[in-house]
């Protein structure tokens, strides 16, 4: 049961009350911003200016462990108080967090050197991963702890890209990156697994819960985490038709899992038909993995740009805006414009994945402009939020 000081816990600043409240509005920041600038550095405006590693090697890493690692930290320490009944981090702590997680996406930036660089980097995610082990393990939540291993193998995979970017080898800055997607894809089977079906029965008024398939949902964890290790040691980075089986299969179990979750009133509530659509773009990635290892696609990238745009950007984006209403004591309803936010995410996932196969920079500004007006409308709606106190006068 928490136990929470409740004239102390009011005093603390609204932002850092909770850890959903600096790293979604961060996180959504940063999102904001970055591909605006990467499209810019793309056209070669920004020539004068390099990050650490050039631009490709900036973007392909801070949209996964800047702007990704950010949301899912952010969900993790706010989350894991309803599983433990534990007080999670509030106060200095989490700012001390989120100084940390700011000071590394400025490093990179201003490309700092490598021993400033990859200390702050790095902390990030253990640090994540020591708190979540910690109020886990005081109450010995064992079905938990996959997602501590989980962060630290996150913290490894950015490890490797780091080694790529000492040695200015950009097969191993792959490796960790393409490591560090389907370790998210992992993350997506465990927290998506949860609450998918969960926000859907009770979004629609349903009884009752949805019916487990433990066996299933273990099997698709095991397989993500497999296809990572595989790619952070570069197994996977080149075509190998056995690849196939393995990422058709998962293409397979997580289509299961959205037929076993559907319900025909899905699209009648923009927070449950955007979280299914970020579910489906994980299947599209899956299958399109498939296809390229067995050489019936030239290029893994529209694969790829399924998994982070649309799937694990879409359910982001679903995810927050849900999360920030119930903290915030709101009713579950998203504020004016966030449901066209959901359906601009989508129309830039399509444009990324197969617009830009044919008309590559339309296909890219389409996309990024899609993108930035998505994020753009959460950032309006959802900031002020954020920083204010909890409607109902609770902490948190």
């Amino acid at each position: 049961m928490q136990v929470i000081d409740r004239k102390k816990a009011l005093a603390i600043p609204p932002l850092f009350r909770l850890g959903f409240r600096p790293f979604f509005l961060g996180g959504a920041v940063l999102a904001l911003l970055a591909i605006p600038v990467w499209l810019l550095a793309w056209h070669g405006y920004l020539s004068g200016w390099n990050p650490a590693g050039g631009w490709l090697a900036w973007h392909r890493h801070e949209m996964l462990f800047g702007f990704g690692l950010a949301i899912v930290a952010g969900f993790l320490l706010t989350a894991v108080q309803n599983w433990t009944g534990q007080p999670s981090l509030s106060g200095k702590p989490v700012a001390l967090l989120a100084g940390v997680w700011l000071a590394a996406r400025i490093a990179w930036l201003v490309d700092a050197p490598l021993g400033v660089l990859v200390p702050l980097e790095l902390a990030f995610p253990l640090l994540t991963a020591a708190v979540m082990g910690r109020l886990l393990w005081q109450v010995k939540q064992t079905r938990n702890y996959p997602i501590v291993g989980v962060l630290v193998l996150l913290a490894a995979a950015d490890a490797v890209t780091f080694f790529g970017l000492a040695r200015a080898d950009d097969s191993l800055q792959r490796q960790g990156v393409w490591a560090g997607i389907w370790l998210v894809a992992a993350m997506m089977t465990i927290i998506g697994g949860r609450v998918i079906p969960f926000f859907t029965r009770r979004g629609l008024r349903r009884p009752g819960d949805a019916p487990p398939a433990v066996r299933q949902d273990q099997a698709l964890l095991g397989g993500s985490v497999l296809t990572a290790v595989l790619m952070a040691t570069g197994m996977a980075l080149t075509p190998q038709p056995w690849l196939a089986v393995l990422f058709a299969a998962l293409g397979v179990g997580h289509a299961l899992r959205l037929v076993r979750w559907f319900d025909r009133e899905l699209h009648t509530v923009a927070l449950l038909w955007s979280l299914h659509a970020a579910y489906a773009w994980l299947v599209a990635a899956c299958f399109g993995m498939a296809g390229w290892h067995l050489g019936l696609f030239a290029s893994p990238s529209p694969a790829l740009h399924a998994l982070t745009v649309g799937g694990m950007s879409g359910l982001i984006l679903a995810m927050m805006s849900r999360v920030s209403l119930g903290h915030t004591g709101r009713d579950l309803v998203p504020p004016k414009g966030m449901a066209i936010g959901f359906g601009l995410l989508q129309l830039g996932a399509l444009a990324r994945v197969f617009l830009a196969l044919v008309a590559p920079a339309a296909g890219l500004w389409l996309a990024g402009g899609c993108w930035t007006l998505a994020f753009g409308i959460f950032v309006w709606r959802y900031g002020p939020m954020l920083v204010q106190a909890r409607v109902d006068g609770h902490p948190g």
